[in-house]
C-alpha cells in the first residue's frame, strides 16, 4: 500500500459528512480541485475506489464506508494526541523566557532572575551574545529579550527597564605608560588605541562605546574589534591597546595585569537596558522588568565598597 497522509484522511472524513466537493473545499479552506486531488491520491494509496461521483450526487462506495468506520477512531486519537502535545509545547514555551547578555550577569540581575523563576514559575534561559551584535537575536526572535548597553534607536525595540547609569573607566595593561597615573582625561583617549565591539551593531551604538573623537576634535583610534569582554581584557593585558569598561565590570574583574583608570570629562555614562521586541512584549517580561527595578533599588540603598581602580601586582 502506498503512503497515506493525514490530510487525505481528513479530507475523506469531511467529504463523507458533506457529500459535496464544493462544501468540503469551503470547510477545509482548500480549492475544489485540491479536494479532488487528495481523494484521488488516497484512493490510489488504498488501491480501490472510496467515493462514487456522478454529475448529480456524491456518495461513498461500500468499501469507502467500511474504510471510514475503521479509520475514524485511530484518526481522532492521533489528532487529539497532536493537539494535546502542541498545547503542552505552547505552555512550556510560554513558561520559558530567553535572555541574551553581554559580558557579565551581576548579582542584582541573577537575584531578579531567581525570583522570577521561583515566584512566577518561569524558566530563564540565559546565553551570552556577541559583543558587537546587541540587537540581532531579539529582532530575529531567537531571544525574548537582551540585557545590553544603551542607546537603542531601533523602531522595532522597546527598552523595558533602564539600569542605573555607571561611570566608565579606561582599562589598560599594567605595563602601559598610563598605568601609573591615577586617572586620565577624555583628551588622553586620543593617545591610545581603544578596542571596539565587532559585529552588526548600528553605527550610533558603536560610537557610544568608542567615541570617534575627543571634545577638542582629536580623533580616537580604534583599530581592533572584539566579540566578548573577556577577549578584550586579554588583549588589553597583553599589549598596548585599551578598552572602555563600566565600573561594575571593573569591580568584578580585578586582574593584576590590568589597571582601571577613571576618565575625567567623559560625559556619557554606561547604562544597560532590558530590551525586547515591541510587538512581542509579554506580561512575563514586564514582571521581570519590575523585579529588576526592585533589586537595583535595594542595591542603591545598600552601602557599597568603592571600586579599586589600580589592582596590586601579585
Amino acid at each position: 500500500m502506498r503512503q497515506v497522509q493525514l490530510q487525505q484522511i481528513e479530507c475523506l472524513l469531511v467529504l463523507a459528512e458533506e457529500l459535496h466537493f464544493g462544501r468540503t473545499a469551503e470547510r477545509l479552506g482548500y480549492s475544489q480541485s485540491r479536494v479532488s486531488q487528495l481523494i484521488a491520491d488516497l484512493e490510489r494509496g488504498v488501491g480501490t475506489r472510496l467515493v462514487e461521483r456522478t454529475s448529480r450526487r456524491v456518495g461513498l462506495t461500500r468499501f469507502g464506508a467500511q474504510f471510514i468506520d475503521e479509520i475514524r477512531g485511530p484518526y481522532e486519537t492521533m489528532t487529539s494526541a497532536f493537539t494535546a502535545a502542541s498545547g503542552r509545547a505552547r505552555q512550556r514555551a510560554l513558561r520559558q523566557v530567553r535572555i541574551g547578555f553581554h559580558g557579565n550577569i551581576y548579582e542584582e540581575i541573577t537575584e531578579a532572575f531567581r525570583r522570577f523563576s521561583a515566584e512566577h514559575e518561569v524558566t530563564v534561559a540565559v546565553s551570552e551574545i556577541p559583543l558587537g551584535s546587541p540587537f540581532s537575536a531579539v529582532i530575529e526572535g531567537k531571544l525574548d529579550a537582551v540585557v545590553v548597553e544603551l542607546p537603542v534607536h531601533e523602531a522595532a525595540l522597546t527598552v523595558g527597564y533602564r539600569f542605573p547609569p555607571q561611570d566608565r573607566l579606561l582599562a589598560v595593561s599594567s605595563a602601559h605608560p598610563l598605568a601609573e597615573r591615577g586617572r586620565v582625561t577624555v583628551e588622553d583617549l586620543a593617545a591610545v588605541d581603544i578596542l571596539r565591539p565587532e559585529g552588526d551593531a548600528p553605527s550610533y551604538w558603536i560610537a557610544a562605546r568608542v567615541p570617534p573623537a575627543t571634545p577638542s576634535g582629536a580623533p580616537i583610534r580604534s583599530s581592533t574589534g572584539i566579540t566578548t569582554v573577556q577577549e578584550g581584557l586579554a588583549i588589553v593585558a597583553g599589549g598596548e591597546r585599551a578598552m572602555l569598561v563600566c565600573t561594575p565590570l571593573a569591580r568584578r574583574t580585578i586582574r593584576s595585569d590590568v589597571r582601571y583608570l577613571p576618565v575625567e570629562g567623559l560625559e556619557e555614562p554606561s547604562q544597560l537596558g532590558l530590551i525586547w521586541r515591541t510587538e512581542r512584549a509579554t506580561p512575563q517580561l514586564r514582571t521581570l522588568a519590575a523585579l529588576l527595578d526592585e533589586e537595583f533599588g535595594k542595591a542603591i540603598a545598600a552601602p557599597r565598597t568603592p571600586v579599586t581602580v589600580r589592582a596590586q601586582s601579585g
